[in-house]
């Protein structure tokens, strides 16, 4: 992937706005937003993190392609547990902004249909104009910071973190409801310097309600040996309680204080 965006109509693998391509669906998600959510997670990403737990939904091509009426389908027996919890629905991916119309159009009608509240985890990796529509219909950005060093961020990547940046900037902008999240990963993400950058980065912002500190785990390393792929970070030890709360300190540091 060349980190070129395409509209949903170029973009490889993309179909007709009101279907999109998907990889699978969790009914019962409880750490994707507020409440039990509906989790759906999109096929196609235009970033290939070292770390990332799904590498098979960063081919745009593959995965099932389906309707906004065939997700409403999904959804609906499950709708008392999400509205008695305060949950709703997710989209996650891959990434789900290369599939803006379509993730717009079914928050827009399940908005319509029943008021469920509606959340975007996403990269930020996206130009502002492809997603004006989707902001619109969506209460929640779950904002993946991978990493604040933009060199650091494209080895970490493949791309910069310039886009995601400009995003979070756009979000506060809007007052945009934001969570952040950052995978804490033991020799790439838990620099002492990096982590007062992210802290003061964060503390720009007035929309953020939620840091979420995620600590690196090895439990995709399975797809990456069925995808035949070499796993990056092979002999990485996944951060214990010490390192996490050592990094929740540092970012604490940069935003002044404050966590």
């Amino acid at each position: 992937m060349n980190g070129t965006l395409h509209s949903q109509h170029s973009h490889a693998g993309a179909v007709h706005s009101h279907t999109g391509r998907i990889h699978s669906i969790e009914t019962f998600g409880t750490v994707d937003g507020p409440g039990i959510r509906f989790v759906l997670f999109m096929q196609g990403c235009a970033l290939q993190c070292q770390y990332c737990h799904n590498p098979d939904t960063w081919d745009s091509a593959k995965g099932r392609v389906v309707t906004v009426d065939e997700i409403l389908g999904e959804l609906e027996p499950y709708l008392e547990y999400y509205r008695r919890s305060g949950g709703g629905i997710t989209v996650t991916g891959g990434e789900p902004t290369l599939q803006a119309a379509f993730v717009a159009a079914l928050f827009t009608e399940v908005k319509r249909r029943w008021g469920l509240h509606t959340a975007l985890d996403s990269s930020g990796f996206c130009e502002p104009d492809h997603v004006q529509e989707l902001m619109e219909v969506t209460d929640l950005v779950l904002l993946d910071v991978k990493h604040i060093d933009p060199a650091k961020h494209t080895a970490l990547t493949s791309q910069s973190n310039e886009r995601t940046l400009h995003f979070a900037e756009l979000l506060s902008a809007q007052g945009k409801p934001v969570w952040i999240r950052h995978v804490l990963v033991p020799g790439l993400t838990d620099g002492s310097e990096d982590l007062r950058k992210l802290g003061a980065f964060l503390g720009k912002l007035t929309n953020v309600e939620k840091l979420e500190l995620l600590p690196y785990h090895r439990m995709g390393v399975y797809k990456w040996q069925q995808l035949g792929r070499p796993y990056p970070l092979e002999g990485v030890a996944e951060p214990d309680e010490r390192e996490v709360e050592r990094a929740k300190r540092l970012i604490a540091q940069g935003m002044g204080g404050s966590w």
